[in-house]
């Protein structure tokens, strides 16, 4: 289905003409066909679905513990995803476990369908851990800070996978795509144009998630760029996909389809999740300064755990125990959040050691030893 979805007040698009915007479950709930895209989406049995419904709630309690958190001060900061839910937990859903990730900041819910635990996230956000999740084991990168810079690291890493041979040997456990996630915002940044210009030249299994929530900060897309999105990878040779990033059945199902086509060895491809940051860009941000009430209650409308619930409610034998068991799991996590963040230790300096190189290496063995002799040599004098 092509949808009319527009971002709501304030933001006339260009005179681009807009793209097909890929739709398979309506605002109120009611699925339609999407052509090419519906085989992927029969996969999906009604319990898958209540797993998407369940990833999301979770998600979502996990990202407003953590501005909560930030707000009492037990936080430096936090970058909210309140809003993106079905964009991340599609995609993530959609991923194989040989996939690489590449995540911004804000990747919570992708961090969590790789395995990353909530309090890991926190522990970065508090100050007391650089990133304490192994990115090879969860395949999923440390969070990236530089705006579009994980772009280009997704990229080299593709490029490195068809080196290795990984890619269009018809083995699905063996194919492996890089995902480079980044938002609207940092399109207009030149390390994704150099990113989209290595991955169509080097026809790197690579596809590039671009999670337009439509304000980079307080900067409306609009005003960053003529054209929509989707198309910003064609004068690259990186062909692009508009969908309802709100719509978790389509996410998974265009998801699922170019990541396929990645993986065979068909060259990058660019998804464009159309969809809404409800909260701030940080808890360092006060959205109410630049943004419409009226945009905001739109977008409301539109949320991607109602529109899912409405399907549950309206076209499977879903009852309300289901719903009351999210919801009694969703508070037990909470609580498990709140208490680890409050009880967290400092991790072992010693820690800084490892992962430094792919390989164990005998100049970081060695500078290892030295540290833990200096840190050896405060109990000896205490000792004296």
């Amino acid at each position: 289905m092509t949808s009319n979805i527009s971002v709501g007040t304030g933001a006339a698009h260009s005179q681009s003409a807009e793209p097909r915007m890929i739709q398979m479950l309506t605002e109120d709930g009611n699925r339609v066909e999407s052509g090419e895209y519906d085989a992927f989406a029969a996969e999906l049995t009604d319990e898958d679905l209540r797993g998407f419904y369940r990833d999301m709630v979770l998600v979502r309690r996990i990202d407003a513990e953590g501005a909560a958190l930030q707000r009492q001060g037990q936080l430096g900061l936090w970058a909210p995803m309140f809003g993106q839910e079905a964009a991340q937990i599609g995609m993530g859903r959609a991923a194989r476990p040989q996939d690489f990730v590449f995540p911004t900041y804000r990747e919570h819910g992708l961090a969590y369908t790789r395995g990353v635990e909530p309090e890991t996230l926190l522990g970065m956000f508090r100050g007391q851990d650089h990133g304490g999740w192994d990115p090879q084991e969860h395949r999923f990168h440390t969070y990236t800070i530089v705006i579009g810079s994980q772009t280009l690291h997704a990229t080299g890493y593709a490029m490195g996978v068809s080196m290795d041979g990984d890619v269009g040997t018809g083995d699905i456990e063996r194919d492996t795509a890089a995902i480079a996630c980044f938002g609207d915002g940092a399109t207009s940044q030149g390390d994704v144009s150099e990113a989209l210009t290595f991955a169509g030249a080097f026809h790197a299994p690579v596809l590039f998630f671009c999670q337009n929530n439509q304000w980079a900060i307080s900067e409306p897309t609009h005003v960053q760029s003529a054209a929509p999105l989707c198309k910003r990878g064609e004068g690259f040779g990186v062909p692009g996909l508009r969908v309802d990033g709100n719509d978790i059945i389509a996410m998974y199902a265009v998801a699922r389809a170019s990541l396929d086509s990645v993986r065979a060895g068909n060259g990058p491809m660019l998804i464009e999740a159309f969809t809404y940051r409800r909260g701030a860009h940080t808890t360092a941000d006060d959205p109410t300064k630049y943004r419409d009430a009226a945009e905001e209650e739109i977008w409301e409308d539109r949320d991607p755990l109602k529109r899912l619930r409405a399907y549950l409610d309206n076209h499977t034998d879903t009852g309300e125990e289901f719903f009351a068991e999210v919801d009694a799991e969703a508070d037990t996590l909470a609580a498990r959040i709140r208490h680890n963040c409050m009880t967290m230790e400092d991790p072992d300096p010693v820690e800084m050691f490892a992962h430094v190189t792919s390989e164990p290496h005998p100049l970081v063995d060695e500078e290892r030893a030295e540290f833990l002799a200096y840190q050896a040599s405060f109990a000896d004098a205490g000792e004296a």
